[in-house]
């Protein structure tokens, strides 16, 4: 696929991103890229949706119209939204980083002043991967601003479960334990090299196209579904190319690997429950388990799709996605 990247006209993709309506913001010290597309409809909720690794805002352009217009797309004007999509700092555009230090909360913080200055008073928040940890922690901070928070792939998954807990679950959530060890046996390597030597990823991947184009289709490869499949035929290979684009130009393998995998805090730590409702969905790839969701968050509402889907929802099942952050918010709007 590299003779593909080199052939790939980015020219093209700069003109796409043209025609999306995109700004940057200084929030403490840090520039702030977004994307936001306030809907037409009346009543319209605010909705924050944030990106995770190795994804980029890009994970979401094909959203955008069905969610700030549904009648356009077969769907009811009464689950309108208008969109707001940040990209992390350290990712894409939103380089360069100018402080190391940016763990979830603080980027939660940074997310509410955001939506301060757009003017949106209450508002909703969607994420997966890192955005299901900033998502919820937005709620924690301003659990009177958001109405509401919705996360594919399941909070917390990897958090340990006591005999008692695992007595109680589902043989579908005993085969996400069983994977969720094989993970941490097989494939922990790219967290333990980002979470302690981010500056050497950094260097490696500024230095070599094809080890920052390797290192993200290893993890697109993985976490797609089926995981035979090849991440160009289930993603699209426009978003493939296009995305570690993002990354090379901007030369963010480093501090995206700062900021995602390096922060404060560590894996298995219960976060407090914001008592703002919560929705996750969760497709084939992923492994949520709610009774360890449940210790931290309070959950109204939780899909599973156990046969589709993968960890990039938002490009592998767009309509399921929406559908389910619709029925989501209807209660709260």
């Amino acid at each position: 696929m590299l003779g593909e990247w080199e052939r790939f006209d980015w020219s093209a993709w700069q003109e796409r991103l043209q025609g999306v309506p995109q700004f940057t913001t200084v929030i403490d010290e840090q520039t702030i890229h977004f994307v936001h597309v306030p809907s037409e409809v009346p009543g319209a909720v605010p909705l924050l949706l944030t990106h995770g690794w190795p994804g980029s805002f890009l994970e979401f352009l094909g959203l955008i119209g069905p969610l700030t217009d549904p009648a356009a797309y077969g769907g009811d004007p009464a689950d309108a939204f208008s969109v707001v999509l940040p990209s992390i700092p350290g990712f894409g555009f939103s380089t360069p980083l100018a402080a190391f230090d940016w763990p979830t909360e603080r980027i939660a913080h940074a997310w509410v002043e955001l939506m301060e200055r757009l003017g949106y008073t209450k508002f909703g928040v969607q994420g997966g991967d890192l955005g299901s940890k900033i998502s919820p922690e937005v709620a924690r901070v301003a659990p009177d601003r958001v109405i509401g928070v919705h996360i594919n792939g399941g909070p917390d998954s990897f958090n340990p479960v006591d005999e008692e807990t695992r007595a109680t679950l589902t043989p579908l959530e005993l085969d996400r334990q069983r994977r969720i060890g094989e993970f941490m046996e097989k494939e922990f390597g790219y967290i333990a090299l980002q979470s302690t030597r981010p500056g050497l990823v950094g260097e490696l991947l500024s230095d070599s196209p094809a080890a920052q184009f390797a290192w993200i289709v290893d993890k697109l490869k993985a976490w797609s579904w089926p995981e035979e499949a090849l991440p160009e035929d289930i993603l699209g290979l426009d978003f493939v190319l296009a995305n570690a684009s993002l990354y090379w130009f901007t030369r963010s393998g480093g501090s995206a690997a700062a900021v995602g995998y390096a922060q404060q805090g560590g894996w298995g730590d219960v976060p407090a429950d914001s008592g703002v409702p919560t929705s996750v969905v969760t497709f084939a790839h992923d492994v949520g388990i709610r009774a360890t969701a449940e210790a931290s968050h309070t959950i109204v509402r939780w899909t599973d799709f156990p046969d589709r889907g993968g960890h990039f929802a938002a490009l592998e099942e767009p309509q399921l996605l929406v559908d389910d952050i619709r029925a989501a918010f209807r209660p709260g709007r």
